[in-house]
């Protein structure tokens, strides 16, 4: 129930939460900084890598014949080294046309450069090395023990797996996300996300940059609680029962348990104008003396930034709400002061 639209002195929507209204919440406002994001799909089988541009072959040249264009005289091989493989996928060699081996396997692309050879030499046989150019590797930003760039030596390289590589995770990061950058787009999600389940632990791609970062989610706690604080988020959806515990629960001797307030101001004001006012200013009231008061503070979920309040006095009217917040926040703590 929506309360406060019509009260002149209010500047702020009073909403009784209750179980029939919960399912209108994530329709409300946007998603806010740190929230998650599409994701990739994965459980991939890594398979052998795939030579893209930018990539560098190493050949050693076996030649069995006695007058060889492919080795110096006198040696059983020549070898010819640090051969780019261009934009359009192809390499240079002496006396042969262009050979395309972009997108090919390195045992493919052997086999490839070693038949275009043997129509200058018979004999000869092809050894390939291969040093992953910037297609080929992905680059780990940080929130690993080892950022840097990576070699993707298999095609389909999951995404721990090159976390693993990298020394795995800082394990000073509250609630770890990880974020993938490929191409103009942001995938984000928590690091718990991923490990729950091989199909969520999707396959790097060359040019991937992976970056793992702290929840970097708050709210601030307020009133007749064990703590009055800015609380960090502990996993990727915190309940305003959750929010109680973090608090260190509401003051036995003080706090009214009608009186749980989330206040939470939204960025977009359209978002409410179906209920009736253009207020992005919601003040969302729980009581939990029933049993009914309780699961809805369960399954409500903060936003980054929410304020959390255990009051001192029953808050479940627009004027007592109002009344509560002069005399509990007017006398020398401001909410701002957090």
């Amino acid at each position: 129930m929506v309360r406060g639209a019509g009260d002149a002195d209010a500047d702020f929507l009073l909403e009784i939460v209750t179980r029939a209204r919960l399912a209108l919440y994530p329709g409300w406002g946007g998603k806010g900084k740190g929230a998650q994001t599409s994701w990739l799909s994965g459980g991939a089988v890594p398979t052998d890598q795939r030579i893209a541009a930018g990539d560098s072959l190493n050949l050693r040249i076996w030649d069995a014949e006695d007058s060889s264009l492919l080795s110096p005289a006198g040696a059983p091989f020549g070898e010819v080294t640090n051969v780019v493989v261009t934009a359009s996928g192809h390499v240079s060699l002496p006396y042969i046309d262009p050979v395309h081996v972009g997108g090919l396997t390195l045992e493919t692309a052997r086999t490839r450069l070693q038949q275009e050879l043997t129509s200058i030499s018979p004999s000869a046989q092809v050894q390939l090395a291969i040093t992953q150019g910037r297609r080929n590797s992905v680059e780990m930003v940080g929130g690993v023990r080892n950022p840097g760039t990576y070699p993707l030596h298999e095609r389909n390289l999951p995404l721990t797996s090159a976390i693993a590589s990298a020394g795995g995770v800082d394990p000073a990061l509250n609630n770890p996300q990880v974020q993938i950058t490929r191409g103009g787009t942001v995938y984000r999600r928590a690091l718990d996300f991923v490990l729950e389940n091989p199909a969520h632990d999707p396959p790097l791609q060359g040019g991937d940059r992976v970056v793992v970062t702290a929840d970097v989610r708050r709210f601030k706690a307020l009133g007749a609680a064990g703590r009055e604080d800015v609380i960090a988020f502990d996993a990727e959806t915190v309940s305003a029962l959750r929010a109680v515990s973090l608090m260190g629960g509401m003051a036995d001797t003080r706090a009214d348990p009608k009186g749980l307030l989330v206040l939470r101001t939204y960025p977009a004001r359209q978002s409410l104008q179906p209920y009736g006012s253009a207020h992005d200013r919601v003040v969302f009231s729980f009581d939990l003396t029933t049993a009914d008061g309780v699961f809805n503070a369960d399954a409500f979920h903060l936003h980054d930034g929410d304020i959390v309040m255990a009051t001192q006095a029953v808050a479940t009217t627009t004027t007592r709400v109002l009344a509560l917040f002069q005399t509990s926040l007017g006398a020398g703590r401001g909410i701002g002061s957090l």
